[in-house]
């Protein structure tokens, strides 16, 4: 029940899924919470994975038109949280000020001029990538986009648990204190899981598999020695923006795999 409990507070933080109950958030249950992050990013990626092969099957949209709502999609899912943290960090970095002075920026609620840049090219080159692999769809691909947001959470949670805290309040601050070792141990399961899956569907997807692993390894082994150079460490709006890139950068993988003679 608790790891039910702990899902579900995922789908109520870091989702527009509805979830119309009042959830405990006692310690054991974040902790539940922290464990679940990568099965929150296999729904959605089962949700944009499922509608696309539904637009792509049963419908007689245009490959651009069906990019465009696999696009809005990723938006709308999760409401747009780890948007706002990624404009706010890109306000942030691109200050140049110190690391106080830009967590101070992070902390203010407007946004400003670099933030909405970064956020318009974000989200062009994201449009760019789905509608490149829309035009070149295949089976694998399907298997691919479930892990990209399922990759990102697993990030996500590697790094709430291993960085320092750039601040000591906030969701990242939250979410830290019940963390423990065992809360990302099991992500471990996670990818054999997923190994194990695209193994039995096919060699070629399983090869694919492993390098979209290792390009969210390499990502967050940099997102993790910047993030302490840059801010000091991570607070929520980091994190949302370390799932932001680390999504983008693995969309350019998809996208990038046929060139590699491996699709």
């Amino acid at each position: 029940m608790s790891v039910l409990i702990g899902y579900l507070i995922n789908l109520q933080f870091f989702t527009a899924i509805p979830v119309k109950k009042q959830l405990p958030m006692d310690e054991p249950f974040i902790r539940r919470a922290v464990q679940t992050f990568p099965l929150a990013g296999l729904t959605l990626g089962l949700l944009v994975s499922g509608s696309l092969y539904v637009l792509m099957e049963w419908t007689p949209l245009s490959l651009l038109v069906i990019s465009f709502v696999v696009w809005l999609l990723t938006i709308i899912l999760t409401g747009g949280l780890h948007l706002d943290g990624w404009m706010d960090a890109s306000d942030a970095f691109f200050s140049y000020q110190d690391k106080e002075k830009r967590l101070e920026i992070m902390s203010d609620p407007r946004t400003g001029a670099f933030g909405v840049l970064s956020v318009i090219v974000l989200l062009s080159a994201r449009f760019l990538f789905i509608y490149e692999i829309v035009s070149r769809m295949n089976l694998d691909f399907y298997f691919l986009i479930v892990l990209i947001p399922t990759l990102s959470k697993m990030v996500m949670g590697v790094l709430l648990y291993t960085m320092p805290l750039a601040k000591q309040d906030g969701l990242a601050a939250f979410f830290q204190r019940a963390a423990k070792k065992s809360s990302i141990q099991v992500y471990g399961l996670y990818l054999i899981g997923v190994l194990l899956m695209a193994f039995y569907i096919s060699i070629p997807l399983l090869y694919m598999s492993l390098v979209m692993i290792i390009v969210a390894c390499i990502f967050f082994l940099l997102i993790r020695r910047k993030s302490v150079i840059w801010f000091g460490g991570i607070t929520g709006d980091v994190l949302g923006a370390s799932v932001e890139g680390v999504e983008l950068i693995l969309w350019l993988t998809v996208w990038a795999l046929p060139y590699f003679a491996m699709v």
